[in-house]
């Protein structure tokens, strides 16, 4: 299994949690909270221990994550913590994600600008979505499905606002 799989896994908590603004920014927080948390405290172990270790210390610490930030949110925002449903453990595949992909060199920096990124992108699909499930009656815009094609449109429009020409590996061939 290749490790940019987990990138494509870790889709799930940002297009199933992100029905409205509110969830969206709850979502958001969460995944700050949870990969800072992870990176911070798997710091120390990183030189320490051996692959295998590593890994087992990692899930373990992901696990005590995600059940702290399921507790927390069930007791300072109960109907946050229900409108998120199980999507805040599931940000454990992102953590695992930042974790395997991110260069030992530069890591804060990069995973700072990550980390703004999946923000942002939280912010704009909760919005997106709750102006198109309210304002345009456009029921499928709250499920699931309609995340993924919202999601696949905005990266269209990135990719067409973007300057530059695409790689050579992206081209099509006649």
């Amino acid at each position: 299994m290749n490790r940019l799989y987990l990138l494509g896994a870790s889709l799930v908590p940002l297009l199933g949690a992100t029905r409205s603004l509110r969830e969206g920014a709850a979502i958001g927080l969460c995944a700050i909270v949870m990969v800072g948390l992870h990176q911070l405290l798997l710091a120390p172990l990183r030189q320490r221990l051996a692959n295998c270790a590593y890994v087992v210390a990692s899930l373990l610490l992901l696990a005590a994550l995600a059940s702290c930030l399921q507790m927390a949110l069930r007791a300072w925002s109960l109907p946050t913590a229900l409108a998120l449903g199980y999507y805040p453990q599931l940000l454990c595949l992102l953590c695992l994600a930042s974790d395997l992909l991110l260069p030992e060199e530069g890591r804060w920096r990069l995973l700072a600008s990550n980390l703004g990124a999946v923000f942002a992108v939280c912010l704009l699909l909760g919005a997106i979505r709750q102006w198109l499930a309210e304002f345009a009656n456009l029921h499928l815009a709250s499920l699931a499905p309609g995340a993924l094609i919202l999601l696949g449109l905005l990266l269209a429009l990135y990719n067409r606002l973007r300057p530059g020409s695409a790689h050579s590996r992206r081209q099509g061939k006649l």
